[in-house]
């Protein structure tokens, strides 16, 4: 996705927000355009959410746009191995590496799953455009773990609708810095691109995305806390930084989180998956194997000392 927010001059004060958005990027968007992405949802005024094409902007707002990349039509199938963990006519369930995109994007047009998966699959849903076939959900570049795709699509409807009602529970595991205190807990902080720094999220209480990460004390060591999380939102790097707004940052995550010796990335792994099946209606629960890279960091964190 690409994405831009703006301040809001006090020149352009009053103005319509689909009329001021169409002259801000008059070589990417129409007025229609801009009409159709705001009423896809694709456009949030700090502090007021989602607003009408009609609504009269004011001095001093921030106004966050975010929509699809082109489609460049020429995604090419590569022969990168990829490793199954379950797959039927409707889906399947990959262990996505960590260090490997999800979809060709800018700065990143081949080696990533979706190369892989043209290569391996035979049909993928084309409800995501040549770019991304049969892609339903992504996980961060160097978060590794379990990934379901559409392979037709009436299969990415029936899975879409899952993500968007939150009916498709997702388990992490995580690694920490610092001892968590409480067994368990939650956090419910409105997340949101960062002003000056577009590629961090941050946490935003006036016009964030709402957003909610559910966790749980696996194991504690000296200087370490191994976390089971659940999302139940799925916002961009909210584990990464929920994780960090209550003190314990992810280790290995060199954006929002620690160095640590242990790893070379951030150490999250996305453990199991339990959804509904799109052919027969009945839930499916997926487990995916921690990589090996996260169990030897689990190794030098119970061999650290305090």
């Amino acid at each position: 996705m690409d994405e831009r927010e703006i301040l809001v001059k006090d020149e352009d004060q009053g103005k319509r927000l689909d009329v001021f958005l169409a002259q801000m990027f008059p070589a990417i968007f129409s007025r229609s355009q801009v009409k159709k992405l705001i009423e896809q949802g694709g456009v949030r005024v700090a502090g007021r959410g989602e607003v009408a094409a009609h609504y009269k902007i004011k001095g001093d707002e921030r106004i966050e746009i975010e929509w699809p990349e082109k489609d460049s039509g020429d995604t090419r199938a590569e022969n990168i191995p990829i490793h199954v963990l379950a797959e039927d006519e409707d889906v399947i369930l990959v262990n996505k590496p960590a260090g490997m995109v999800v979809h060709p994007a800018h700065g990143n047009p081949y080696h990533t799953l979706v190369n892989a998966l043209l290569f391996h699959v035979r049909g993928l849903s084309a409800v995501g455009g040549p770019v991304r076939p049969g892609i339903v959900h992504r996980l961060d570049k160097d978060t590794s773990g379990i990934m379901i795709i559409a392979k037709n699509d009436y299969a990415h409807g029936f899975l879409a609708k899952q993500f968007k009602n939150h009916t498709i529970q997702r388990v992490y595991r995580v690694a920490v810095r610092g001892i968590v205190q409480h067994d368990e807990g939650i956090c419910e902080e409105a997340v949101g691109r960062a002003f000056l720094n577009r590629r961090k999220v941050v946490i935003r209480p006036s016009g964030g995305r709402d957003a909610e990460t559910h966790f749980r004390v696996l194991r504690r060591f000296a200087k370490a806390t191994l976390l089971e999380v659940k999302p139940i939102t799925g916002r961009t790097h909210q584990i990464r930084v929920h994780m960090g707004h209550i003190g314990h940052p992810v280790l290995g995550d060199m954006l929002y989180g620690v160095a640590t010796p242990g790893i070379a990335r951030q150490a999250v792994h996305a453990i199991s998956l339990d959804f509904e099946h799109p052919g027969d209606k009945k839930r499916r629960h997926v487990e995916c194997p921690l990589p090996q890279d996260f169990e030897q960091l689990m190794s030098f964190l119970a061999a650290e000392r305090a």
